[in-house]
């Protein structure tokens, strides 16, 4: 936060700042992930990915509150969006406690289905649930917003209270490191609400929203919700999948594979952050959009190319660098995954961009894909190598795909 402040002093513009301050965010969550790999082991590193994993699994309905805020909070006049926030709101917060709850019942079966070591670590992830949902009400405001700097915040503050508190407890106490993982994973969402800069907003009259306005933003939040599930399933199937059906080792070494090739999605990731509310902003004016889809495309490819050529050329040194010697098993699979998940991140650029003009085919696109795939793990399961390969036919035909689809609206 430190960074951002003295950043601001400079004249960065927001966006440079927002892109850094993801840079930062995706450094500090990939140096979470290492030191879990590097203190717990293979074994009871995969009991705590898939506590990560379920973070990211019921993103799909947080990135959905998240992406339906900043849409209409650039949509809507003052008279409507206080009216809006509240009603998003108390969904979110009725969603994440229904989702906490089921969380917490179902823990049994949990720790069954997942042969993890203990049951309590769902539990406490189950409180931290409706937490997740607030803050990404609120990202979402200051995503339409602009508001970059208070953007970045929110994510910086999340990444380093977790990082440094799950470490800090790692040392002091002699409990289940699981229990302590799952521990600083609800402090750092209570802690990433903040800042919180929808109360000005929600303090202003109501306006009415009329029915028509209703039904828009309920369509485009059922439509968005279904395409966050297709990415939840084409991007963290593969690793629940493995957990079951392989051994602990395999899994672990597995999760740290996962870790490592999709650092171009979590990179692409805020491309997409700011790619949405200037689509749709282009769009309102009556302007044209596809030289920006093309600069981000272009941008992420690149990206792709320089990942996939260091994970090929080097990746024993890429995986003892991060991991150390326990992993290494794993190294010939990198650039593989490196390609699948490379696939994935270009083919996603393009359903946000659409998704952002109302253009919903390509979501339907990325569902049929995203099953596709899970059958094709579920049936193809010999051994990891099958695993990924069969995620990189998927991915290929993802995003051939979604290719079509652009020529031929296109040409439309």
């Amino acid at each position: 936060m430190q960074l951002i402040t003295s950043l601001t002093r400079k004249k960065i513009s927001p966006e440079q700042l927002f892109m850094l301050s993801v840079l930062v965010v995706n450094g500090g969550n990939y140096i979470y992930n290492l030191v879990l790999g590097r203190l717990l082991g293979p074994a009871q590193f995969a009991d705590a990915a898939i506590l990560i994993t379920f973070l990211l699994v019921l993103s799909f309905l947080a990135m959905t509150f998240q992406l339906v805020t900043a849409k209409y909070a650039v949509l809507l006049e003052n008279s409507q969006l206080p009216s809006f926030l509240k009603n998003i709101l108390n969904s979110s917060l009725v969603v994440g406690i229904i989702a906490g709850l089921a969380v917490i019942l179902f823990s049994g079966q949990l720790q069954g289905l997942f042969h993890t070591t203990s049951k309590n670590m769902f539990v406490i992830f189950g409180v931290a649930v409706p937490f997740y949902f607030l803050m990404s009400v609120n990202r979402g405001f200051l995503q339409g917003k602009n508001d970059f700097k208070g953007l970045a915040i929110t994510y910086q503050s999340e990444m380093l209270v977790r990082l440094g508190l799950t470490i800090l407890l790692l040392f002091i106490l002699k409990i289940d490191p699981i229990f302590i993982v799952a521990i600083g994973i609800l402090v750092s969402l209570i802690l990433g609400l903040f800042p919180f800069k929808m109360s000005s907003v929600l303090q202003l009259a109501a306006g009415k929203i009329d029915n028509h306005l209703s039904k828009q933003i309920k369509r485009f939040f059922l439509v968005t919700l279904f395409y966050e599930l297709t990415q939840i399933i084409i991007n963290n199937s593969d690793i629940l999948l493995v957990k079951h059906y392989f051994e602990d080792t395999e899994a672990g070494l597995y999760a740290s594979l996962a870790l490592i090739g999709r650092v171009v999605y979590f990179m692409a990731w805020m491309f997409v952050m700011l790619l949405l509310p200037k689509v749709i902003s282009l769009q309102k004016e009556g302007k044209q959009t596809q030289s920006l889809l093309f600069k981000y495309v272009g941008y992420i490819s690149l990206l792709c190319i320089l990942i996939i050529a260091g994970t090929a050329l080097f990746p024993e040194l890429v995986v003892e660098i991060l991991f150390g010697n326990a992993y290494t098993d794993i190294a010939p699979l990198l650039w593989k995954y490196a390609i699948a998940t490379s696939l994935f991140a270009i083919a996603n650029i393009f359903s946000y961009y659409f998704l952002s003009l109302g253009k919903y085919k390509p979501v339907i696109i990325s569902g049929v894909m995203g099953l596709a795939q899970v059958a094709l793990i579920i049936l193809y399961h010999k051994n990891l190598d099958q695993v990924v390969l069969v995620q990189i036919l998927a991915m290929t035909i993802l995003m051939i795909m979604q290719i079509i689809y652009f020529i031929a609206s296109k040409k439309s």
